[in-house]
Order: C-alpha cells, then structure tokens, then sequence
C-alpha cells in the first residue's frame, strides 16, 4: 500500500512569503533548485473564499512545476493534511526572523 504525503513549503519571493502545499518535493537535477510538483488548493466548491488562498492559486494556475533557489526555501515539511495556502510581506524590521540571502536591487 502506497502512502500519499503531503508537504508544507515556505519561501520567499519577492519580499513576500509564500506558504503552498503540494503533493511532491524533491532536489533537482539543475543544481541549487528545489522542485515543487502538484500544487494542492482548496476545493472550487467551497462556499467561503480566502483571497490570499485565491492570490497564490492564481498566480500557480497552470504550474505543473515550479523550480525554487535553495536559499529562498525556509522550511519543508511533511503533514497530515493540507492547510490554507498563505501569502503575506516580510516587514523590515529588526524583530523579523526572516530574510533572504539575495535581494535584487529595485
């Protein structure tokens, strides 16, 4: 019996963290990616909408997958089960633990 695991992936991207659920995540064969496979979202039939649920399903419609720079990745996990996909800003201050190894000069 074969067991279907979940994975919990946070990143950054952009100034933004992105936290998505997918079905598979392993280290490629370009050298210093991550890559994310089979993006889980909630279901269309869902009477309530999240919009930051909604911004990232969005902004991954049609990724079949989705190839992340090590050093962006924060954290991988396997779960249980699938929770809400977030998206939210990294503040610049001192208190935040966050921070990304290269920043683009804007």
């Amino acid at each position: 019996m074969s067991e279907k695991h979940i994975y919990k992936v946070i990143f950054i991207n952009r100034d933004e963290v992105y936290e998505v659920y997918a079905k598979s995540v392993y280290q490629g064969d370009m050298y210093g990616f991550v890559i994310v496979e089979g993006f889980i979202f909630g279901e269309k039939s869902s009477i309530v909408l999240d919009p930051g649920e909604e911004k990232i399903k969005a902004e991954f419609e049609g990724v079949e997958r989705s190839f992340i720079p090590l050093h962006e990745v924060v954290r991988i996990d396997q779960v249980e089960r699938k929770g809400v996909a977030k998206v939210f800003t990294v503040k610049e201050s001192s208190k935040s633990n966050i921070s990304s190894l290269y920043a683009p000069e804007k």
